[in-house]
């Protein structure tokens, strides 16, 4: 078998010395032509697999990543995949690798081009990048292709910037999961709901969108007759006036009685219902952040699709180390599961799970 193979039976076989075949396996100057055709010769005859882990601990480098991410506050999505960044940094470190996380401010393109050239400035190993807009993250894509520098996309999928991989929901497939689950409670409807959080009318991410294309095609299809209204929400606004919104929004509709939204804030809709004391009113949102969890709970929020936030940020960093660090191939595409929780299995749902 590989792993019984000695770099003595090896340097025997080609009839070269066992400093030879140390220096081929380990790619080091100072060795002939002959002898590494040799050496070559041998390893494909005796199929020999290098131990990739030993390699790399005998190696010793130091290994740089970094994550680019939006601005968020506590107990976000965001929070989450940070979290199992920082979670495989810690497994990896007997490699010597360090993870620093950036933040860029959406809808901002100065602040995500900023960041991005202050992690070239850097000279990364490796680069975890929530996307900005398509053109301004080609931007910094194009950069790392140059220099030959590794990056993963998570979030929100981008093929044409060809990633090492990609990390992240199937968009359209959860949006359309999404309205089959809301329509098992609210098919009797005539008009529901959805709320977006925006800033000059723009959502905060692709993904958001394509979620929405994906809900929107199975309410045409399935329930044409059910009036959908956009309610949008300033994404850096207040409680305050959050509940000037929905106040006025529940004034001018009051038939409406289920809404959902794309993103992980379905809570600031929640929590106004539950101290509106609206208890024929219910959202359906995304991830299992604690604020949302309390709301479906307490019975504002119906269901949460989630979306293993936390095992994201760690497989990303993870994979990065095993092509980077390992040398393996990696899986160009990494669809996350699509979970429904509700207040009867929120509590057994494990979002550190591996």
């Amino acid at each position: 078998m590989a792993s019984k193979i000695r770099i003595k039976d090896i340097a025997e076989r080609a009839g070269v010395s066992v400093g030879t075949v140390d220096r081929v396996l380990h790619d080091r100057p100072n060795v002939s032509k002959p002898a590494r055709e040799k050496v070559e010769k041998a390893l494909k005859e005796m199929n020999y697999q290098p131990n990739m882990y030993a390699s790399a601990l005998a190696y010793n480098k130091e290994y740089h990543f970094y994550l680019l991410v939006p601005k968020h506050e506590h107990e976000a999505y965001w929070e989450e995949i940070e979290e199992g960044a920082k979670k495989c940094e810690d497994t990896r470190r007997d490699f010597h690798i360090e993870v620093d996380i950036k933040y860029y401010q959406r809808f901002d393109d100065s602040s995500f081009e900023k960041q991005f050239y202050s992690i070239l400035n850097e000279e990364p190993d490796g680069v975890v990048i929530v996307p900005s807009t398509l053109e301004e993250t080609r931007k910094f894509t194009d950069k790392l292709h140059e220099q030959n520098i590794p990056f993963i996309l998570l979030d929100s999928y981008m093929p044409d910037l060809k990633p090492l991989s990609f990390f992240g929901q199937d968009s359209f497939s959860s949006g359309y999961f999404a309205a089959k689950m809301l329509m098992l409670i609210a098919s009797k409807e005539t008009e529901i709901m959805l709320m977006k959080q925006t800033k000059n009318g723009l959502v905060t991410s692709k993904q958001q969108d394509n979620r929405e294309v994906g809900f929107r095609h199975y309410m045409h299809d399935h329930f044409p007759e059910i009036k959908i209204i956009d309610l949008q929400l300033p994404v850096d606004g207040n409680r305050s006036e959050y509940t000037k919104a929905l106040e006025q929004f529940f004034k001018e509709h009051p038939a409406v009685h289920h809404g959902i939204t794309m993103g992980s804030k379905a809570h600031i809709v929640g929590e106004y219902l539950l101290k509106s004391n609206k208890r024929d009113v219910q959202m359906m949102g995304y991830d299992m952040v604690n604020k949302n969890a309390n709301c479906l709970k307490e019975g504002s929020i119906s269901f949460l699709i989630a979306q293993h936030a936390y095992q994201q940020g760690y497989s990303c960093i993870d994979t990065l180390f095993k092509a980077i660090v390992l040398k393996k191939k990696v899986n160009p595409v990494n669809y996350m599961p699509i979970e429904l929780l509700s207040k009867e299995n929120v509590d057994f749902y494990r979002r550190t799970q591996l």
